[in-house]
């Protein structure tokens, strides 16, 4: 019996000893387990607070954007209802200009209407001499003044009668056509030509204003339309180089600015 314990005793001891390395083992893992779950605690930690700083900052930006959108909307309400009121303003000094222009003019025909009844009643009969600068006197039959003539074709353009006042300025430009009213007599020329369907003639009317009156206020107008009409003929090359050369010769007139709308939304 006895030396059966003897016989068992090392192997008691290799159980014995192999149960305590395992409750080691076992012990170090649950420990360095502990440190994983405190460590992916103090990671979630973080990142909850970080995502929580990350939510806050873009809440702020989001209000921050939405005073800079109300911000935004309202400036462009005034400068929608600027832009409005100038509009306004400016429609109101084109009429105005309009209306004091054919005021103008009126006054001048009145004038000129005065200075033939004068010359006609200042006759050779009554022995006197015509006023200077009046229109030559033939009794009954003697030829209107140059605004008077024009007056006449601004009238019969308004009244639908592009025919008429092509005569009357036809008649205005063989009879004066050094007056000061010569250059708006051929570009509204070109306004009846075109008023009855001739393009063409209304182009060709366009290009002596351009030669022959570069000065006038209505050159660059006429400019204009010339670009137009040769964009409707399809010569878009020359169209654009008639644009380009009007932006450069007039680079401050309407057309000019109109010109360069123009040349970005051509084919």
């Amino acid at each position: 019996m006895t030396g059966i314990l003897r016989r068992l005793a090392p192997v008691a001891l290799l159980a014995t000893g192999a149960c305590f390395a395992t409750r080691q083992d076992v012990q170090l893992l649950q420990t360095q387990m502990q440190g994983m779950r405190s460590d992916a605690a103090r990671s979630d930690s973080a990142q909850r607070a970080q995502l929580a700083q990350v939510i806050r900052t873009l809440a702020r930006m989001n209000d921050s954007l939405e005073v800079m959108h109300a911000h935004v909307v309202r400036i462009q309400g005034d400068i929608r209802g600027d832009l409005y009121g100038i509009g306004q303003q400016l429609i109101q000094i084109q009429e105005l200009t309009g209306q004091s222009q054919r005021r103008l003019q009126e006054l001048r025909a009145s004038l000129d209407q005065r200075s033939q009844d004068i010359g006609q009643q200042v006759g050779p009969d009554s022995g006197g001499a015509a006023s200077p600068g009046a229109p030559p006197a033939t009794g009954a039959s003697a030829t209107p003044g140059p605004n008077q003539l024009f007056q006449l074709a601004l009238d019969q353009l308004r009244r639908g009668s592009p025919g008429a006042a092509q005569t009357a300025l036809q008649t205005l430009l063989q009879q004066y056509p050094t007056a000061d009213v010569a250059p708006d007599a051929q570009f509204y020329l070109g306004e009846a030509y075109k008023a009855q369907g001739k393009a063409p003639a209304a182009d060709s009317a366009y290009l002596v204003v351009m030669q022959k009156f570069p000065t006038s206020p209505r050159a660059s107008t006429a400019m204009y339309k010339h670009a137009l009409f040769l964009e409707q003929q399809g010569n878009t090359v020359a169209a654009r180089a008639a644009l380009n050369e009007l932006i450069q010769k007039y680079p401050r007139s309407d057309e000019a600015a109109l010109a360069k709308d123009h040349l970005r939304t051509m084919k």
